[in-house]
């Protein structure tokens, strides 16, 4: 590499960490065990830009974290001026689903939400340095916005009072930043309808907060290419799984991020998930204002949470529940429109005429997410076990027919449940504030084909909108490079580019090209997640499965 190498000692993560007495471990910054070039947030850099670069190399973070970058000049080397891109990759994120505790939740009671292998994929290409824009494309909701790097409110964002790092807490955002970024938001999608355009202006708000907060002037043109299988509004965390791509995909090209790799510590694990899973919240701040942070929560680590907020002044008690197992799910979109609030205010206006009643309703309703956890939680629980599964899907029957006894169902959520009961396929109930959205049926293992199908044929005779998914999956995801076999011929795989990844024809293209798993079962080779569960996956037929290359 040209010029000088700068070794960075990063304090946390990647290159701390901490040790049983309290000491640090200084380690190496490499990805597939190479150290980094001279670079400054993560990306090589030319020899004309490394003096420049120096007295901002030195910054002070929290001491809980030892943020201390240490640069150490080594002697040139006497090689050829370049500047290598960083390869093609891609992040990705699931969905999610309320499984128990909807509107219960409301009012202090427990809830759980889990993750679906409905997903999020972004692919992230380099451009040359001659190129200084960033373009964000999104073709499933027809948004697509180029800005210049150097037009952006860099002076703004990078004020001393103003400038976040990677490892720093945002718990709101600063309206002086927000109101830097407008004049390059208003200018997306003028020719799109007013709901599409704040559609469009606010998925590119979440990637510019992140992207000013996070980057420099002097990171390289960049393009970002989303692709969802999750239906858009349906309650189902489609805006946290995209949060969740983009956090994940700028702090790994800041090389903040370490691994996934098989002997990774639980514990440097978890610091990684939770860093992603901070920044995610900014971005579903930016969409949605005031969020809960369970999406974003569940989008990063997988798995499912149990969660409960009993004052509003502060986020949510979650407990990551780390053994939740792979269950195999239906989801059905009823294509009924609903909204949160009117739902929201149903219940209200019920407790407020019934207010005993109500009470005992909601109280039942967190007793049946508190026995879920504790049978979940259970040492010797079996997810092959039909008597557990069978107690699940009971569980989940009850909290359908308590939530309908709060006026929150609708004629179609009825009408789904009735034809899942009427073939004996397992056991359904509405996911979410209800009125119309979607509806989570638990699939019973013992449905023998011919009756999966007289489900399919029924659903789709009355006009439902059905998806085979998985619940308690992986969270955040990782493709480094972007690269898969499919089937190719070439045993170095098929590189994954912006026309073949746009050109995916909708949800089933987009999984037969890039999926993180092509079935329920089977998770497909090349993608790594980080796992907070300490050592390596185990899939859902009990075979360990390695996350790094």
């Amino acid at each position: 590499m040209p010029g000088l190498n700068i070794d960075w000692h990063l304090g946390g993560l990647p290159l701390y960490s901490p040790t049983p007495n309290g000491d640090s471990k200084l380690r190496t910054l490499s990805w597939n065990n190479h150290t980094a070039p001279a670079s400054v947030n993560g990306w090589i850099l030319p020899e004309e830009d490394v003096e420049d670069e120096m007295e901002t190399v030195k910054v002070s973070g929290s001491s809980t974290d030892a943020n201390v970058y240490e640069a150490a000049e080594r002697p040139a080397i006497n090689r050829k001026s370049s500047s290598p891109m960083m390869p093609a990759f891609m992040t990705s994120a699931p969905g999610k689903v309320i499984v128990y505790g909807e509107h219960a939740v409301v009012y202090g009671k427990a809830a759980m939400a889990a993750a679906i292998s409905l997903r999020s994929y972004l692919l992230v290409t380099a451009l040359s340095k001659s190129h200084r824009t960033i373009t964000l494309r999104f073709p499933d909701i027809d948004m697509e916005h180029t800005w210049k790097v150097d037009e952006l409110p860099w002076s703004t964002f990078s004020q001393p009072s103003k400038k976040k790092y990677y490892y720093d807490l945002v718990d709101k955002l600063d309206p002086e930043l927000v109101e830097a970024m407008q004049p390059h938001l208003s200018i997306i999608s003028p020719k799109a309808s007013l709901e599409d355009r704040k559609i469009h202006q606010n998925a590119a708000s979440a990637f510019l907060y992140l992207f000013l907060s996070l980057a420099s002037r002097n990171f390289p043109g960049c393009v970002y290419t989303l692709r969802s299988t999750i239906p858009i509004g349906a309650g189902l965390g489609s805006s946290a799984s995209i949060s969740v791509c983009l956090s994940s995909a700028i702090l790994l090209q800041l090389r903040t991020l370490s691994g996934p790799h098989t002997d990774q510590p639980r514990e440097e694990a978890e610091l990684q998930i939770e860093r992603i899973n901070r920044w995610a919240f900014v971005g579903e701040m930016c969409i949605h204002g005031n969020p809960s942070g369970v999406d974003n929560t569940v989008a990063t680590g997988g798995k499912a949470v149990v969660f409960k907020r009993g004052d509003y002044s502060g986020p949510p008690t979650v407990t990551p529940l780390r053994n939740f197992p792979e269950l195999p799910l239906l989801l059905v979109n009823t294509r009924q429109s609903r909204s949160t609030s009117t739902e929201v205010a149903k219940v209200a206006a019920l407790r407020k005429s019934q207010p005993a009643v109500v009470e005992l309703i909601l109280e039942a309703i967190s007793q049946i997410t508190e026995s879920a956890h504790t049978l979940i939680s259970k040492s010797d629980f079996d997810a092959k076990d039909a008597g557990s599964v069978q107690t699940l899907g009971d569980l989940m029957k009850t909290n359908h027919g308590l939530l309908a006894a709060l006026g929150v169902s609708h004629p179609k959520l009825e009408r789904i449940r009735d034809i899942v009961d009427t073939v004996g396929a397992g056991w359904t109930k509405l996911t979410g504030a209800g009125g119309g959205g979607s509806a989570i049926t638990l699939l019973n293992s013992t449905a023998c084909p011919s009756t999966l199908l007289s489900l399919e044929e029924a659903l789709a005779n009355e006009g439902f909108e059905k998806y085979e998914t998985t619940l308690g999956g992986d969270g955040v995801g990782v493709l480094w490079p972007a690269v898969l076999h499919n089937g190719s011929e070439d045993k170095n795989g098929e590189e994954i580019d912006q026309e073949m990844f746009m050109k995916a024809d909708g949800r089933d293209g987009v999984e037969r090209l890039v999926g993180v798993g092509v079935g329920a079962q089977e998770k497909r080779e090349g993608w790594k997640f980080w796992s907070n569960t300490g050592g390596p996956h185990v899939n859902s037929e009990g075979k360990q499965e390695p996350i790094s290359g």
